[in-house]
Formats: C-alpha cells, structure tokens, sequence
C-alpha cells in the first residue's frame, strides 16, 4: 500500500480562486473509490502504487475538462513494503510521540 501526496495547480484560468478544479479532480477519487484525505495544499491518497499513478492522470484530466490551460503537479510517494502501514498511522506514530 502507497501513500501519496499530489497538488494539481491549474495555471491559465482567469481567476485566483481553484476551488472549483480541486474539486472536479476529488470527484476522480469518489468515483474511484479510493482512500484520501483532503488538505488545504493538496489530496493524500492510500493504494496500491499503480492505481495512484492512475488516478493522478485522471485527476489532471478532470482539471483540463474544468476549463485549465496547464495543470502542474507535485506528486509525493511513500511506498513501504517492510509492514502494513497507512495514512492514520503515519500520523498516530508521530502524535504518540508528542
């Protein structure tokens, strides 16, 4: 199982707001049916790697069809195979630490 973070920054629209992009791409992930979590500078996924890769693509398709110009895309990944591990955990082990 994978985490990654990915930011879409729709660039060539005609106003500040992206609101409206980030959430035609979060629709991507409510089709998809996979694990995320929203954040104010950007979306963490869980699943397998390959899927992440997927439904990254279709989440900068979905903000081209919202009316972008260019769609930039930071993407971070963390996929650990020594043990099962997930999003809540990473942030449980970094709390009980606190």
């Amino acid at each position: 199982m994978a985490i990654m973070e990915i930011c879409l920054i729709p660039i060539g629209t005609k106003e500040t707001s992206v609101s409206k992009y980030v959430a035609s791409a979060s629709k991507v992930l409510e089709a998809e049916g996979v694990k995320h979590k929203l954040n104010p500078m950007g979306t963490v996924i869980q699943a397998d790697p390959d899927k992440c890769f997927e439904v990254a693509r279709k989440m900068q398709e979905e903000v081209f069809k919202a009316g972008s110009d260019r769609v930039y895309t930071v993407i971070k990944m963390d996929d650990r195979r020594d043990k099962d591990h997930d999003m809540d955990y990473k942030v449980k082990s970094v709390k009980d630490k606190m």
